[in-house]
Parts: structure tokens; C-alpha cells; sequence
């Protein structure tokens, strides 16, 4: 599998394509550098450079790649594992249509929840700067007549997954894109942003707002929540703790849909959420009940990629609840 990730590595932090490629599990800053890798075997990795990466991509039998920003406490194996598992749902459902390409940003390996969420949320935050080089590295290569010419362009469809607190990580990351370098404004150049259990605050994507960014980078926005999400119940925990009272996007969905752009779209998922992910309700978009079974979130999200909308039966709908299978 391939992933690109700001965790430092044990090895030398100059990229060196071809070597071999090993987390530094210790340091949970956030590198200033990218590593553009590939996974070999499990905790094997080796790095490709951007270049041989990008090239990859372009290459590849799948016609669209799904960008993976997993959420707060999750170490490289539970990231690459979660990706390989959504990975083998999308090529059963049908193959060669979706490559999952994880960003592994440097979460915290401490014991207890209140203090891996807030150096977490700190370390969300620094890696916008690392990751909105990413996507100006992608937007240069591109763009590049060498290596993208007139009659051989990349045509491969973006869209982005992000879960839990990588609702964050993307967030930070479009603002501080915009913020250094396209100050007239982020380009459309994602399909679908799915923005699964998200950490956030549940007005982030209401016009003016931070997370409004978002929206314009997307064809459509689809937010999928549920109210007894327990993990999302522990950040809000966190948050008063800190003196931050605020409900949460993946408990409530948009605060007020009317206040959000028109591509902006939310699905309750409070049916299927514990059945899939017992106890927490936390990670409901991959298997259903049954591991390597598509759970009924996972199959509206392939329905979505597919089509590229998200209620083809209703132009004008904006919302839907999702039940049991």
C-alpha cells in the first residue's frame, strides 16, 4: 500500500528514494517533511520520493483515489490496517475503481485518553503546514508539461476520507494552503470530501467559517454522524475540561444545513454506528457487522465515489438516515 506521511523516521529526515523506511514510534512531533512510502509487509516500509510516487499513482489500473486521514490515537499499523481493510471492501464492491491512499500524520502513543487527545489536537494542527505541501507538489506536478503532457494527463479522480479528528488534520490543511500559497482561493480539485465522525465543531462548515474551505475544494461534502458516538462523547469531555464547550460535526451534523454551502450534505447514521463498531460507534464506515462485510455507510460512500452524487434520486435533497442492512 502506499501512504505519505509527517511522522519522523528513525532513519536520516533527508529523503533518500529507494531506502529502507522506519517510524520513529517515540517522536510524535510533526515533521516539517513529507515521506512519500510504500508498504512492503507489515512493519516493513521502503520510500519513493514524490516524483516515482506520483508516477505511481498515474499509473495504476484504478480510476480514482480515495486520500485517507485517519483520527487522533492511531499508530502507522492501526492506520495502514483500517486502509487495507477499506482497500479490500472497495475491490470487492468492484475492481480497479478505488485506491485508498492513507496521509499517516504523528498521533501520540501515551497511556490515557484526555492527554492523547490534546497533544493529538496539537500535532493535527502542525501537520497542515507538511500536508499543504502535498497537495501544492501534486498541483506543480500536474501541471508539469515533462511530466504531464498535453497528450498524457492525469486523469485519475480525487476524493478524500477523513475520520475523526483527520477532519482537523484536512481542515488546517486547506487554510494553510490558502493561507501561503493561493491567497484568491483553493482550487476544486477533489470529487467527494467524506467527513466521517468528525472532530470538529459542528458550525465549521457554515459560509465564513474555517472549515468552509472544504466545500469549495469539493464537488460535495457528505457528513456522516451519530449522536452516541462514545469516542466523540470523550472529546467533548475534553474540550469543557479546557473550558471549550462546542457540540461536535460527527455527533450532530451541521449545525444549521442552511447556513452551509449547497454541495454540503448529512447522513445520520445513528442505526448502524454501534452495530458496526461495538462499543464506541466510532468507526462505522468500513465493515458492517461481519468483518470484511460492507456495512450500509461504506456502500453510500461507494455509491457516492461512483456516481459522484450523493442523493441521485433527489437533486434537491440534502439530507437521510441510514438503516440497518
Amino acid at each position: 500500500m502506499l501512504f505519505i506521511t509527517n511522522r519522523f523516521p528513525k532513519q536520516s529526515i533527508r529523503t533518500k528514494v529507494g531506502r529502507k523506511f522506519d517510524f520513529d514510534l517515540g517522536n510524535n512531533a510533526a515533521s516539517n517533511s513529507v515521506y512519500f512510502c510504500e508498504q512492503l509487509a507489515e512493519a516493513s516500509y521502503k520510500e519513493l520520493g514524490s516524483q516515482q510516487f506520483l508516477e505511481r499513482l498515474k499509473q495504476s489500473k484504478y480510476q480514482q483515489l480515495l486520500i485517507y486521514i485517519h483520527g487522533f490515537s492511531n499508530l502507522p499499523d492501526d492506520v495502514l490496517a483500517a486502509a487495507n481493510e477499506f482497500q479490500k471492501l472497495c475491490d470487492k464492491e468492484k475492481k480497479n475503481e478505488v485506491l485508498v491512499v492513507p496521509l499517516i500524520w504523528p498521533c501520540d502513543n501515551d497511556l490515557g485518553i484526555v492527554k492523547d487527545y490534546w497533544d493529538d489536537q496539537k500535532a493535527a494542527d502542525q501537520s497542515a503546514f507538511s500536508f499543504a505541501r502535498v497537495l501544492e507538489k501534486f498541483l506543480a506536478w500536474r501541471n508539469d508539461e515533462k511530466l504531464n503532457p498535453e497528450n498524457e494527463p492525469c486523469l485519475k479522480r480525487l476524493n478524500v476520507l477523513a475520520h475523526s479528528m483527520g477532519n482537523r488534520v484536512y481542515r488546517q490543511t486547506l487554510l494553510a494552503w490558502r493561507k501561503y500559497d493561493l491567497p484568491q482561493g483553493v482550487p476544486m480539485i477533489f470529487r467527494n470530501s467524506f467527513l466521517v465522525a468528525a472532530d470538529v465543531v459542528n458550525e465549521t462548515l457554515h459560509e465564513d467559517e474555517p472549515g468552509e474551505l472544504i466545500c469549495h475544494a469539493s464537488r460535495n461534502v457528505v457528513v456522516y454522524h451519530a449522536s452516541d458516538d462514545l469516542a466523540l462523547r470523550a472529546s467533548k469531555a475534553s474540550n469543557l475540561k479546557n473550558k471549550i464547550a462546542s457540540r461536535r460535526l460527527g455527533h450532530t451534523g451541521p449545525e444549521n444545513i442552511d447556513k452551509t454551502p449547497k454541495n454540503v450534505f448529512s447522513v445520520d447514521c445513528d442505526d448502524v454506528n454501534n452495530k458496526y463498531d461495538m462499543p464506541k460507534g466510532h468507526s462505522y464506515f468500513r465493515s458492517g457487522i461481519k468483518e470484511g462485510k460492507p456495512g450500509e455507510v461504506f456502500k453510500h460512500i461507494f455509491s457516492c465515489l461512483e456516481s459522484g452524487r450523493v442523493f441521485p434520486e433527489d437533486e434537491y435533497r440534502r439530507s437521510s438516515i441510514i438503516k440497518d442492512d
